[in-house]
């Protein structure tokens, strides 16, 4: 697939209570990008190798979610993906969207997923990498997912707790990410309004049990009708989010494809850049 650049537009808009950062690029049918929780994140380093190749098919808005790069810090934590998914319908109605297509990697794969369930008319097709909320609070956590939530305890931030994340967890091979990258999330990570309050943190105190209720969307009796017809790419060695959710979603979801990635991990839209852009262009429309 060409990887041409396109020009993009980044803006900042007024959703409800927040600020929403948010870049664009192309034209067509609306496709939204939403990023991992991890440290650091955002719309456009998550995406960094799929918003030109898209954008050559489809409108793309790629928006900082909630708690992250230049979006506004405030993000309930009480009921997360369903503060994100209220965010991101409040951006499509800002946007005078109707419906787009969500493509969402682990956090963003479940304010997708959650949208999708809460406002179905608001979504067409769903791509889900990895998405966080499927069995991952009844099982014991991940080493990896234990290394995300613990980033701001213990000592606080630094660049090698989130070189080791990144290098060691998210990625299948850590030779492949470059120390830009890291320096790019490092800065990210460590802005204040994010270290007084991060976004993705373990559930504590007496709200915990509900809100780890409403983080296991397996739990939603909603998600065995959701029709929206739905492609889950899942790296074999994720070490965030056990594969194994995949099968979780195909059994459960009545219009649900699995496409499983070897020898990728947890960030499968970066590492398997190329394939995983040919195929969400073929299942959300785009081939010529």
């Amino acid at each position: 697939m060409s990887t041409t650049a396109v020009e993009r537009t980044d803006q900042i808009v007024k959703v409800g209570r927040r600020d929403i950062f948010f870049t664009e690029a192309g034209n067509g049918d609306p496709v939204v990008l939403l990023h991992g929780g991890g440290p650091g994140a955002t719309g456009a380093s998550n995406y960094t190798r799929n918003i030109d190749a898209l954008a050559q098919h489809f409108r793309v808005i790629v928006p900082d979610m909630p708690g992250y790069g230049a979006s506004s810090k405030d993000l309930d934590l009480s009921d997360p993906f369903g503060d994100l998914a209220t965010a991101i319908r409040g951006l499509l109605d800002v946007l005078n969207i109707d419906k787009a297509h969500l493509v969402g990697n682990s956090y963003g794969g479940a304010a997708a997923l959650r949208l999708a369930l809460d406002r179905p008319d608001k979504v067409d097709r769903l791509i889900l990498m990895g998405p966080g909320g499927i069995g991952t609070t009844r099982a014991l956590p991940t080493k990896g997912l234990n290394t995300l939530l613990g980033y701001y305890g213990g000592d606080g931030p630094s660049r090698e707790k989130l070189a080791d994340f990144i290098r060691n967890y998210l990625v299948f091979d850590a030779a492949s990410v470059p120390d830009e990258l890291v320096d790019l999330r490092y800065e990210a990570s460590i802005q204040p309004e994010v270290i007084a309050n991060p976004p993705l943190r373990r559930p504590s105190g007496p709200g915990a049990p509900k809100t780890l209720w409403r983080m296991d969307l397996t739990r939603d009796r909603r998600l065995a009708k959701c029709q929206r017809s739905t492609l889950v790419v899942w790296g074999t060695d994720d070490k965030v989010n056990r594969p194994a959710g995949g099968t979780t979603l195909v059994e459960t979801m009545p219009n649900c494809d699995l496409y499983l990635m070897a020898n990728t991990g947890h960030w499968a839209q970066w590492e398997q850049a190329d394939r995983f852009n040919d195929l969400a262009v073929s299942f959300l429309g785009g081939a010529s």
